[in-house]
């Protein structure tokens, strides 16, 4: 755990020095204080991006984008999403929402990375060869039973850290304080993240838990939160907007640091460094801007174990397979 947090702390000083140079504001910003004293990180925040999760491999040695590129980028996206919405359904495929239904954003991140992943520097997750192979198997068996499906589809949770990585909508949060507590109201099932920062200990060894045991404390204005005791059921990210990381399995081994530092009026530089022995071949770090939307709603999501589509798919999947044994 010693060597963990030496190379946690390492990797955060650079990348927060990084994305600091990369996004200096113009005028110094004093940190808003709470009552009690700690840094004020309240409010209602946002993360959707075009940005990819990982590194086009074309960008494999470009950390961060130009202004024009980053136009250029985004002006893509937006032809895309043009074409996606006049696209025929092919036969028999019902088809899917237009993009009025969805959040997915339409700008790259604030800070320009060309990549969420921003450690290690290729921009890519160092995973391992067998943890590749068993999230293929679970894609290729989705339908096979519930078992296989993500956890997100299952209304159970997007796990600690995926809660935080972008989705194709409802990418709105919620943060509240009070003394000794941080809690994160997650719009996607609408989960509710309480985080002790009064001094305590992580809970012993043998609770296990879907999300982990969150515990935070205060360095200076940044909030960091130390996230152990993982049940090893989850997904490190449930959605299609993370790429190759959608279906990969979190270990029992997960160890989660996360950094919420509050730079201006807008923005909460968020990074998380992700440690599983059993997965990854080294540590490797995600940084995403949350940036402040006071006009923002969150609506209520009633997660019912996919209003009904979980049953749907697996009675689909039987279906096809009756026909195919004829």
């Amino acid at each position: 755990m010693g060597v963990m947090r030496v190379s946690v702390l390492a990797t955060s000083a650079i990348v927060a020095t990084s994305l600091t140079v990369s996004a200096q504001q113009k005028t110094v910003w004093t940190p808003v204080r709470t009552a009690w004293g700690d840094p004020d990180l309240q409010g209602t925040w946002t993360n959707e991006t075009i940005t990819p999760f990982e590194r086009p491999a074309a960008l494999k040695d470009k950390p961060f984008l130009t202004p024009a590129e980053a136009a250029q980028l985004e002006s893509r996206a937006a032809r895309q999403r043009e074409t996606a919405d006049d696209a025929p359904a092919q036969a028999g495929d019902v088809g899917s929402y237009n993009q009025a239904w969805f959040d997915s954003g339409t700008k790259v991140v604030s800070t320009l990375q060309s990549s969420l992943v921003v450690d290690p520097p290729d921009g890519r997750v160092p995973l391992r060869p067998e943890a590749q192979k068993q999230r293929d198997e679970y894609i290729a068996r989705e339908t096979d039973s519930a078992d296989f499906m993500s956890p997100w589809d299952r209304c159970i949770t997007r796990g600690i850290p995926g809660g935080l990585f972008p989705a194709g909508y409802n990418n709105g949060y919620q943060i509240l304080q009070g003394p000794g507590y941080v809690l994160i109201h997650y719009e996607m099932i609408h989960a509710a993240r309480i985080i002790p920062t009064d001094g305590r200990k992580h809970l012993p060894s043998q609770f296990r838990l879907w999300d982990g045991d969150s515990v935070g404390h205060w360095e200076g204005d940044t909030l960091v939160v130390d996230v152990t005791n993982y049940n090893g059921r989850g997904w490190i990210a449930t959605n299609a907007a993370s790429g190759n990381m959608r279906g990969v399995l979190q270990s029992d081994a997960l160890h989660v640091v996360e950094r919420f530092r509050r730079v201006s009026a807008t923005p909460i530089h968020y990074q998380a460094t992700i440690d599983d022995p059993k997965t990854y071949t080294r540590p490797w770090t995600i940084a995403i801007p949350l940036e402040r939307d006071d006009n923002y709603r969150i609506f209520e999501y009633a997660c019912q174990e996919g209003n009904h589509s979980v049953e749907n798919m697996l009675s689909a999947a039987r279906v096809a397979e009756g026909r195919k044994d004829r």
